[in-house]
């Protein structure tokens, strides 16, 4: 196995950090990989905000639902699909700008990608990193807080700093749940390695303290209930096109 494909095996995310800051050095190293990252047609629909303001970040805590590594860790990012430079070169250019799903999309994947690039770099460095949906619970607040224009998508927050934890890797579901050939298996044979996952996931919460818990009805209850309703509502008032 080479250095980069050990690096990423051992990936967990860390939500406990030590006071040191990360550089500014390690930053634009990481910031500079992620933008090395693949994109569509070198469209690049992505920017990273660094919340630096200490306000700002205890802010963002209770906006995440109190989460307070955001605050503690070296350093925090906001992830985002960024429409609004591209709008900025059609205004220039005296062209419409088509702001139907797919840029929409184009900026998620973007992003996405873009971020992941990054966390492996800071990764790599010997920081430990931890992805924050929490951003998305009230993404108003969060774009009043960060003066965010419209075609501005912020879509997950990066906590990255010095770990000062060292959890159990996490299980993931076994590779024939996930890589198929030629077409997707029947609901039985899914349903049976979802079982197997189970028995695997239940010893992995066990020898963490955590109890019997069973992944596949904790799946369930997570997608049971609509969660954050506004973002749709949000993302159009920001600039998006759905349809």
């Amino acid at each position: 196995m080479n250095e980069l494909i050990d690096l990423m095996m051992r990936h967990r995310s860390i939500r406990q950090f030590t006071d040191e800051q990360v550089s500014e050095q390690d930053i634009q190293k990481a910031v500079a990989a992620g933008q090395m990252a693949s994109t569509s047609g070198a469209i690049q629909s992505y920017c990273v905000i660094q919340v630096e303001d200490s306000a700002n970040r205890d802010e963002l805590v209770t906006l995440t639902g109190n989460q307070t590594k955001v605050a503690r860790c070296g350093a925090f990012f906001v992830i985002c699909g960024d429409t609004r430079r591209h709008r900025l070169i059609a205004d220039r250019d005296e062209l419409p700008y088509d702001t139907r799903c797919e840029a929409f999309l184009l900026a998620v994947v973007d992003a996405t990608i873009f971020a992941q690039n990054m966390a492996l770099a800071f990764e790599s460095m010997g920081y430990g990193i931890c992805y924050i949906g929490g951003l998305r619970n009230d993404l108003p607040a969060v774009s009043s807080l960060l003066n965010m224009p419209e075609g501005l998508y912020p879509l997950f927050g990066l906590c990255v700093g010095r770990p000062a934890q060292d959890p159990m890797i996490r299980p993931r579901l076994p590779q024939p749940g996930v890589l198929f050939k030629d077409h997707y298996p029947d609901d039985a044979t899914m349903m049976a390695m979802v079982e197997d996952y189970d028995t695997t996931m239940l010893k992995y919460f066990q020898d963490r303290g955590a109890g019997d818990r069973i992944w596949s009805r904790e799946m369930s209850g997570k997608f049971s209930e609509p969660k954050r309703m506004s973002l749709g509502p949000y993302y159009r008032d920001q600039g998006a096109n759905l349809d």
